[in-house]
């Protein structure tokens, strides 16, 4: 009998607890009532939400990728692209999300390739920005694989920006690193962006 999909989250009764009283006493605040009925189990959900919503800290994406290296004698351009991210901004905890495009060239190894998006999930869950989300996923790839080289692209729509502030709804902000082939050599680096289909050059 083939099981069913069963959905398992984990959160520590403590902390919980914790964070639902202060979501509690935010309510209030805001001037609404907690005890209301639509509201009684807000608080909790939201402490649940958050906690999930912020996972990345309690995961280490070095280890996710060095648990899936393959020695492989291949040096052409890796690209996994399309990879959806959310996450929260950390000026007004917001979300922002998009598009991940990441390539590496190997160096010796590969990984499987179900790891460099849980890698992007990683740091996307947690409060961030988008030029140091960049960066991250960038560094923690060259830093665990050393491949010849790394590209990151990131297409993210922020809701700072469409709820609040300036109120664009749609504008789209691109963020870009790179190591190695992809710095240092133009036509590496412009195949990637063709390849993703960025107009970044």
């Amino acid at each position: 009998m083939e099981e069913k999909y069963s959905k398992q989250e984990i959160y520590p009764a403590g902390r919980t607890e914790e964070l639902a009283a202060h979501y509690k006493a935010i309510l209030a605040l805001l001037g609404e009532d907690p005890a209301r009925e639509g509201l009684l189990a807000t608080p909790t959900r939201v402490a649940k939400a958050m906690q999930f919503l912020t996972q990345g800290y309690d995961q280490d994406p070095v280890q996710i990728l060095k648990s899936a290296m393959f020695k492989e004698d291949y040096k052409q351009m890796v690209i996994v692209k399309d990879i959806e991210i959310y996450s929260l901004c950390e000026h007004h905890m917001l979300p922002f999300f998009g598009k991940a495009h990441v390539a590496y060239i190997p160096n010796g190894y590969i990984v499987g390739l179900s790891k460099i998006p849980r890698v992007v999930d990683v740091f996307a869950r947690r409060l961030q920005v988008q030029e140091r989300l960049t960066t991250q996923i960038k560094e923690c790839i060259q830093n665990a694989l050393h491949p010849i080289g790394v590209a990151v692209v990131i297409e993210a729509q922020h809701l700072c920006m469409s709820m609040r502030g300036v109120q664009k709804q749609n504008s789209v902000t691109t963020t870009s690193d790179f190591t190695g082939g992809f710095l240092t050599d133009s036509k590496t680096r412009g195949e990637f962006l063709r390849l993703i289909g960025s107009e970044l050059r």
